[in-house]
């Protein structure tokens, strides 16, 4: 009996480690920009975020800050998310990210992607192209922008480590993410 107690009480033990261990969401919630750093005095061209409550301007965006430009449409971000996912998940205490939603049918299409796909981030979405001159064309493409506000590098193309994004973090950002 005793045996039995101990076994029990180890698999317990074991498979609390193990839930606590992968506290990667599987699931995705769209959340407020509210969070990303800006300028005090935004102005230029304005994205609304997937929430449907505010707006931001993309020459006010400060950093640290990390924006990764997607469609759901898109399979090569769909195959970078679980990646960022990770990074977000040891980073967000140190560096910001936000989503750019591009080339949409319709905004609920990024919503819905949001949520399926593990985001716990906040998005804007880009409804009419306008982002073109900024970001040129073409997903996915990830952006590092330091607290001035610069853009410090332009990573274009999938992101296919999590290994990569914590070096390009450190290399342009000068921030170290363990």
């Amino acid at each position: 009996m005793k045996r039995i107690f101990i076994c029990l009480s180890l698999i317990l033990l074991l498979s609390g480690c193990a839930s606590q261990s992968t506290s990667i969401p599987t699931l995705g919630e769209v959340v407020s920009c509210d969070s990303i750093g800006r300028s005090a005095q935004p102005n230029g061209q304005e994205l609304p975020c997937l929430d449907g409550k505010s707006t931001i301007a993309l020459n006010s965006l400060r950093g640290p800050l990390i924006v990764n430009v997607w469609g759901s449409w898109c399979a090569s971000c769909k195959d970078e998310l679980p990646i960022i996912r990770s990074f977000y998940v040891k980073a967000k205490s140190k560096v910001q990210i936000l989503g750019i939603d591009v080339e949409e049918a319709k905004s609920s299409d990024g919503a819905d992607f949001v949520v399926k796909n593990g985001m716990t981030w906040p998005n804007v979405i880009d409804p009419d192209g306008r982002t073109r001159g900024n970001f040129g064309m073409g997903v996915p493409v990830t952006w590092f922008i330091d607290s001035a506000g610069k853009v410090v590098h332009k990573k274009i193309g999938t992101i296919k480590s999590e290994v990569e994004l914590r070096d390009l973090t450190s290399k342009y950002l000068h921030i170290t993410v363990s």
